[in-house]
């Protein structure tokens, strides 16, 4: 990869370069320290003294020149104020329009101050975990404690933006007085839900976000989509991604992922009854439901590729697929047919396009939003999963049209082949093929979406958080290593799955080895909870509607709640080892020990099992947007596809189990399939331990 010194060098803004933390100096120091000790002449006590002072000057450089550039926006907004009071008293339209022209420039002089200081914050974390790294020890934590508080600290100034929120505030104040002296009498404080429709104050909005607690949950969020923004962002933002963007066309995608997740929960609750009714067992219903998955396991890597041309005709092809795939679902009952139905459950499968979904929010969705259409991607997934079961609850009837039978097994492929058709509709009507970007012609990525150790959780958390990241620190930071071709050659996408493997360290391979187990325990919960509750409990497919569309709704709190709060108290690999202990106590609570198997038992256990995991699931994305090697943010063969392999993978195998496990008897079922799902926790318990262990 790209030096990271080079790369904050060529970002810096000329005017103001000394001004910048200098964190090439400061690497050479954390060298020089390394050296010395290592040949006995310092000892860490004073290396941790001198190199603190050296932070405190290099940041409290930073916060004069803060304070000075904000004396210099509140002198030149206060003089466009007094030009803007005597307009009240002889009102010219030309006057007006050079105005807020006038305060449009000093908006984006702004812009260029909220990189300056979003830029030092990523320096500063660097030279954090560099430091760390070299010498074993947590001088972050440290560092951080000890001056997050303390009255002469200027650290917290760095990420202090109440100054830089007033300017903002002032600036969008008189622009939106300037546009309503149209003849309105409201100001924008009689009309706060009105938006300001001005480009210089949507950057700045989503510049001072980027430096603030209140985007936690969306990074929290735009982590588990494996969709990434620029570790060092641009001065002024950028206007270009505009012109590929259609909101329409945004609304289709996730509309897309969320009738997919849908599909894929809408027969759980039935398939043990639709494979009685065909004559087959009702553990069948461990292959009908993974017959979906198998199939995703190749279109997604074909959907990834096509997204690399297009995305309009991928979504149409998607859209007949599963309407198609549906159709045949619903018509295996009057034709009393297994093979139709597994054949129908497989076209649903090869309709998967996740990865356009992921790609055109990547790719053609403006950076100031992004963040958001991340946050809507990963949230449709669970409101389908929720949607799925619940609405298969409500098709409680029976009735023929003709010779075509509508029950309880049926209407879940009618219902969905319906939903796919108008889908299919509104998007031939709706959605615009974004224009194909010259570098995208000549398959040669402009940019990378991001790099492996990109600014995710905003820019005060990655100071009080450990990375795992860590690990690859060093791969850019060797300044004038190697040659350019090298270098871009570095920067290329992998060409291959096998390639694709081959830059997988050994932290990634864990954290795959977690998804693939977590994917795995949730399959088993899902897919056997109809049989195993009809066993034991005798429940409705009602029942076990509702079970799983709670389990379902738990989802988006509990993201909320670990994106906003947890991951702000406990560090990311603390969370990461309590949730897959949680899994494995969730796990071992669900088997049969006692007679008879109580509901609460079950109940419990599984809400356990599934709650844990989704904390799980959110953490290892997190982790793994952060370790994965910035080869694989782009191309066909991206992180987004390996993590979704993995997770397909583990719940084709879970489904099979489930359908081995039921030729011992339905008694059995339970335990057996309960016991991979252990064996595989506890491995991925001790991976975690002793890849964690080596790193800190």
């Amino acid at each position: 990869m790209v030096a990271f010194g080079k790369k904050l060098k060529e970002r810096q803004i000329q005017e103001w370069q000394g001004y910048y933390i200098n964190y090439k100096v400061m690497k050479k120091k954390v060298k020089e320290y390394a050296d010395q000790i290592q040949a006995g002449a310092l000892n860490q006590r004073y290396v941790l003294k001198d190199f603190s002072r050296m932070l405190d000057k290099e940041i409290e450089k930073v916060v004069l020149f803060l304070l000075e550039q904000q004396g210099v926006f509140a002198s030149q907004i206060s003089q466009l104020n007094e030009q803007q009071d005597s307009l009240q008293e002889q009102p010219d339209i030309s006057k007006v329009t050079e105005l807020r022209e006038a305060y449009r420039n000093v908006g984006r002089d702004l812009l260029k101050l909220l990189f300056f200081v979003e830029i030092n914050a990523i320096g500063l974390r660097k030279i954090l975990k560099k430091f760390d790294k070299r010498f074993g020890y947590k001088f972050t934590d440290y560092y951080v404690k000890t001056r997050a508080n303390h009255p002469y600290s200027q650290l917290q100034q760095v990420f202090n933006n109440v100054g830089l929120g007033a300017v903002v505030g002032a600036i969008s104040r008189n622009l939106a007085d300037l546009q309503d002296r149209e003849g309105s009498y409201l100001s924008i404080y009689d009309q706060p839900a009105l938006p300001l429709q001005d480009p210089v104050v949507d950057s700045m909005e989503a510049a001072i976000d980027r430096l603030s607690y209140s985007t936690n949950f969306l990074n929290f969020s735009v982590q588990r989509s494996l969709i990434m923004l620029e570790e060092l962002p641009t001065p002024v933002e950028e206007h270009v991604d505009d012109q590929r963007y259609h909101f329409m066309s945004l609304l289709l995608n996730l509309a897309n992922t969320f009738l997919y997740m849908i599909n894929t929960y809408i027969v759980v609750p039935t398939a043990d009854d639709y494979s009685i009714s065909l004559g087959a067992a009702a553990t069948v219903c461990g292959i009908v439901i993974g017959a979906m998955a198998v199939a995703q396991v190749f279109s997604s890597v074909y959907f990834s590729a096509w997204s690399n041309r297009s995305y309009f005709r991928p979504l149409v092809f998607s859209s007949i697929v599963l309407f198609v795939g549906n159709v045949m679902y619903a018509l295996a009952y009057d034709l009393k047919s297994i093979p139709v139905l597994l054949i129908g459950r497989i076209f649903c499968g090869l309709g998967s396009a996740r990865a356009v979904n992921r790609r055109y929010i990547s790719d053609c969705v403006p950076l100031r939003i992004r963040m958001q259409a991340s946050a809507g991607f990963v949230s449709a997934s669970p409101l389908g999963m929720a949607c799925g079961p619940a609405l298969a609850g409500l098709l409680q009837t029976n009735f023929k049209i003709y010779k075509l039978t509508f029950n309880q097994d049926t209407l879940p492929g009618w219902v969905m082949a319906f939903a796919w058709l108008i889908y299919l509709i509104w998007l031939w009507i709706s959605f615009r093929e974004p224009a194909q970007e010259k570098d995208e012609v000549n398959n040669i990525p402009q940019k990378s979406n991001a790099e492996n150790d990109a600014l995710e959780r905003g820019v005060v958390q990655p100071l009080l958080l450990k990375s795992v990241g860590d690990e690859q620190d060093n791969e850019g930071d060797q300044e004038g290593d190697g040659s350019e071709e090298a270098q871009e050659e570095s920067r290329h996408p992998a060409n291959s799955i096998v390639e694709a493997y081959r830059l997988l360290t050994p932290s990634v391979k864990v954290q795959l080895l977690i998804y693939f187990m977590l994917k795995y325990a949730m399959e088993v919960l899902l897919s056997e909870s109809s049989v195993v509750t009809t066993y034991y409990f005798s429940w409705s497919t009602s029942t076990v509607a509702i079970f799983l569309a709670c389990l379902g709704l738990t989802v988006l709190p509990v993201n909320i709640l670990v994106g906003s709060y947890i991951s702000n108290i406990f560090e990311d690999r603390q969370i990461l080892l309590a949730s897959e202990i949680m899994v494995c106590l969730g796990i071992l609570l669900s088997f049969q020990v006692i007679i008879p198997y109580s509901v609460p038992q079950y109940v419990c256990s599984g809400l356990l099992m599934f709650v844990s995991a989704e904390v799980l699931e959110g953490v290892n994305l997190s982790l793994l947007s952060r370790v994965m090697s910035s080869r694989l943010s782009r191309g066909t063969y991206n992180g987004g596809l390996l993590s979704t392999e993995a997770g397909t993978i583990a719940r084709v195998i879970a489904d099979v189990t489930i359908t081995l496990a039921g030729y011992l008897g339905q008694s059995k079922l339970l335990n057996i399939t309960l016991l991979p799902s252990l064996l595989i926790c506890i491995t991925s318990i001790f991976a975690t331990c002793r890849t964690y262990n080596s790193l800190y």
